[in-house]
């Protein structure tokens, strides 16, 4: 089995804690990306809610919250995603992370299917909603949690815009 770089230390003995591995996408060493993916995340999952309450109620006002929502989302996403991808191709490290690659074609998927989903919001309106809106917003919902597991892994596992220098 290949272990990813990120985990040894320098002699190339195993540590329990990893060596760091800095953003380039970042403002005073605190990096971007894990600053700005919060908020499209919100909105995304707020989608759901919002779908929800049209369901449940017929009301217009949750038809034009899922549409505002998923669009904050789909547009924060993607400018989100700009810092992340920054990171990706300039610090080597993370590039030879097979973590890290999957994180972001997780992420390209999602936001591609959360830019769907608002754009069909956007010229059809409440007709979308049922079924194609809200099985975009779960879909989008699911890729969100699988994407966030492997950034998480490299955060915590990998020292991936951490300073672990004590």
């Amino acid at each position: 089995m290949t272990r990813e770089p990120g985990n040894q230390q320098s002699s190339g003995q195993h540590s329990s804690r990893p060596e760091n591995i800095p953003s380039r996408a970042a403002i005073g060493g605190h990096p971007l990306h894990p600053m700005m993916v919060h908020f499209p995340v919100a909105a995304l999952l707020g989608v759901l809610g919002a779908d929800i309450g049209w369901f449940f109620t017929g009301d217009a006002f949750w038809a034009r919250m899922g549409l505002w929502l998923a669009g904050v989302g789909a547009i924060g996403g993607w400018l989100a995603s700009i810092a992340g991808l920054i990171d990706l191709l300039t610090v080597s490290a993370i590039r030879r992370l097979i973590t890290g690659w999957q994180h972001a074609i997780l992420a390209v998927m999602m936001l591609s299917i959360a830019t769907l989903n608002w754009l069909l919001r956007l010229m059809w309106g409440e007709i979308v909603i049922l079924p194609w809106g809200m099985v975009a917003g779960w879909l989008t919902a699911l890729l969100i949690a699988m994407a966030a597991y492997l950034g998480g892994r490299l955060v915590y596992e990998k020292a991936v815009g951490v300073d672990v220098e004590q």
